[in-house]
């Protein structure tokens, strides 16, 4: 009897680009897809924050290089992109965040977290598909609450559900290039940027009611599911989510 073989998690060889992947969430993904021996490029905004994300991950190892680039300029992507050999693996964890409440929201926030989190989300795929002629894994990093409502998340809220549907959309355009489009939905995760929330006691319990399981994230929660949805163990899988939320959706 011939046994099927488990399919791989292992990155090797495949390069891979992580817009955001200097700090929180974003450098547990760089961190896992260069574990599972991904060629990591990471960028952000500020170049101090890239060089030590590249030299830690240098130091345990890791194979990184990184890039200075604001994600919202689209014009700086395509030059960034034009410098550089084409992706397998887009994971995308840039994302912004002005939080408050749907009456007080203000054009002007409301248009840079749409110009981060769900235009430039948008453009990014659509040029590093363009590169992706064998085929590839485009994962953003959405959210629970592209799924849900949130108080005083109303702005967030329509970006992350935007980015959900375009998602749905992409993979069934890109499919037939063999291009896989997914989302990875964290809950609260802990990291330097939502400890203020967690320090926030009527945040703190309304979260910990709504998670399932006796914990809060972390980010090594999502790291995992990065990794599975880049990698030829996710090779049927598009169009859909992992929602890494503890159970927060499932009511």
């Amino acid at each position: 009897m011939q046994l099927p073989r488990t399919p791989s998690f292992r990155l090797d060889g495949r390069r891979a680009l992580v817009p955001g992947g200097t700090r929180g969430l974003g450098l547990g993904c760089a961190v896992a897809l260069a574990e599972a021996g991904a060629e990591v490029t990471v960028c952000a905004r500020s170049g101090d924050q890239v060089e030590a994300a590249v030299a830690a991950m240098r130091d345990a190892g890791l194979e990184a290089e990184g890039g200075v680039l604001d994600v919202s300029d689209l014009d700086a992507v395509d030059a960034f992109l034009a410098a550089r050999a084409p992706f397998e693996v887009l994971c995308n964890s840039a994302g912004i965040a002005r939080h408050g409440p749907a009456s007080e929201a203000r054009p002007e926030d409301f248009d840079a977290v749409v110009g981060v989190n769900l235009r430039a989300a948008y453009f990014l795929a659509q040029k590093v598909a363009a590169g992706m002629t064998g085929g590839g894994s485009i994962v953003q990093i959405s959210s629970q609450m592209g799924h849900v409502g949130g108080i005083d998340r109303s702005v967030y809220c329509a970006t992350k559900h935007g980015v959900e549907g375009m998602t749905k959309a992409m993979a069934i355009e890109w499919g037939p290039r063999s291009i896989r489009v997914n989302t990875v939905c964290p809950t609260f995760v802990r990291t330097p940027l939502t400890q203020p929330t967690f320090d926030d006691p009527e945040r703190r319990a309304w979260i910990e009611e709504k998670i399932k399981l006796p914990r809060v994230g972390e980010v090594e929660d999502v790291m995992g599911a990065v990794v599975f949805l880049a990698s030829d163990a996710a090779a049927l899988v598009t169009g859909t989510s992992i929602l890494v939320d503890g159970g927060w959706t499932a009511g």
